[in-house]
């Protein structure tokens, strides 16, 4: 129910009295993934983005990346440095946390033990002293969009990590805020419950009119949840999208090694431009690119130069001729077999279906490889962007 604005966001740290000692000049160094200049440490930087109504955006990124800090600035719980939030229309940046009309869902549910599920939900409308029927109708309102109902007389202790992150979104959207944040709130829940809960987050996203900020480290999370998704790293966005965008598109070598599952298998090798055609060489094998990937190639005037080749496990074939690979270890998955082998001195793992039959490959097996032209990704050695995008 609120567009959301992000407008050259910075979040710095003052350095402490420990960092202090230990930096020996002014020069920006770096510690752990965060940029450390004389100001202080740099968790968010250059922090650009415009939220529409209602749009479910995902922040994802590895752990330091900045993600939570930029969620705790919209809410309101971290100062921003410099830049402007707004939220329909209206700078936010000294606004109280309690006055801008934001509901937030923690990792690690922050509910209260001793009260029920009920009084856990209702509290915050008590605190608005809200009529007794009226507190009762929102709350029965929230059980049921949850499912949570027959347990709004127990205690939290009583119920499984599920249950306890439905009653904490129920807290949450019992008050139809205007934005609604969620700080990797799955992240505590087993493998299966983890699947179940992100397909309730689907339906709750159908079921209220609001905005949603959502926070993982899980990039299944983000590809599964998020409208568009802002992939993240040491403070600095390296790429907006949808998933889809993302995943096709990749920004830069990065974006393309932390988005998929398994990761993107990256080979050192050339590219080769013969007038509007361009073909990849890793060591003796070569592959021409498809004619949509050369005509991007050319209108970036991209010329022959080494680069990174990425290509995705599902986006590599087993053939009788090509890059030459030795076995490793298999993953038997299921339809598919995860094959993990050693291709042009790198590890490389390619997904081969098994539709059924019982395939076998042994340790030191020798086979080759052949990539899909049209799935090919090439990125510049120099910066690491997506020479193609």
């Amino acid at each position: 129910m609120a567009k959301v604005q992000l407008k050259n966001i910075k979040k710095v740290y003052p350095l402490t009295e420990d960092i202090k000692k230990k930096k020996k000049d002014d020069k920006p160094a770096k510690k752990i993934n965060l940029q450390i200049t004389p100001e202080g440490v740099v968790a968010v930087q250059e922090f650009n983005i415009d939220i529409k109504d209602k749009e479910f955006i995902v922040l994802v990124g590895p752990s330091g990346c900045g993600k939570s800090t930029t969620l705790r600035m919209v809410a309101g719980l971290e100062e921003i440095t410099s830049g402007e939030l707004l939220i329909d229309d209206v700078v936010m940046n000294y606004v109280e946390p309690k006055d801008r009309d934001i509901a937030m869902v923690f990792q690690n549910y922050a509910l209260y033990p001793h009260m029920t599920v009920f009084d856990n939900i209702a509290y915050s409308l008590r605190l608005k002293r809200l009529p007794k029927a009226e507190i009762e109708k929102k709350v029965y309102e929230a059980a049921d969009i949850l499912d949570i109902r027959e347990y709004l007389n127990r205690k939290p202790k009583n119920l499984s990590g599920g249950q306890r992150q439905r009653v904490a979104i129920g807290r949450a959207i019992v008050r139809n805020p205007k934005v609604l944040l969620m700080d990797e709130p799955l992240s505590n829940l087993d493998a299966k419950l983890r699947n179940q809960m992100r397909a309730e987050i689907i339906k709750l996203r159908e079921k209220i009119n609001t905005t949603f900020i959502y926070v993982t480290h899980d990039q299944t999370e983000a590809m599964t949840l998020g409208d568009r998704i802002v992939v993240m790293k040491d403070g600095y966005i390296q790429q907006i999208g949808t998933p889809q965008d993302v995943f096709n598109h990749p920004a830069n070598l990065f974006v393309a090694g932390f988005i998929g599952s398994p990761r993107m298998n990256i080979f050192d090798g050339q590219l080769v431009r013969n007038g509007n055609s361009y073909q990849v060489k890793i060591g003796d094998y070569a592959c021409a690119l498809s004619e949509k990937k050369c005509a991007r190639l050319v209108a970036n005037n991209v010329a022959s130069q080494d680069v990174y080749i990425g290509a995705r496990p599902d986006h590599i074939e087993l053939s009788e001729t090509g890059l030459e690979a030795i076995v490793d270890v298999t993953e038997l998955m299921g339809s598919d077999i995860h094959v993990h082998m050693i291709a042009a001195d790198k590890d490389t793992i390619v997904i081969v279906p098994t539709n059924g039959e019982s395939l076998l490959f042994n340790k030191k097996d020798k086979l080759n490889l052949k990539l899909v032209p049209n799935t090919i990704h090439v990125f510049s050695k120099e910066t690491e962007k997506n020479l193609e995008w």
